[in-house]
């Protein structure tokens, strides 16, 4: 499994402050996004933590849909 964890290593994960800087909205719409599920996220102790590229998926499923 080490092919696994070098994907795992090259991950970049984004604070919630970024991500509402990234998409221009509230941190607590970050938040509720994190929450509902629709934006991927993992708990670290009490902050959480986004990956870059949920993000960019999210954004683009967003654009997809209203397009």
């Amino acid at each position: 499994m080490p092919g696994k964890d070098k994907g795992l290593a090259e991950v970049t994960f984004l604070t919630v402050a970024e991500v509402a800087t990234l998409m221009r909205v509230s941190k607590m719409t970050v938040y509720r996004l994190v929450h509902s599920g629709e934006l991927t996220a993992v708990r670290v102790g009490r902050s959480f933590r986004v990956p870059e590229n949920a993000v960019h998926e999210y954004l683009k499923d967003a654009f997809t849909d209203t397009a």
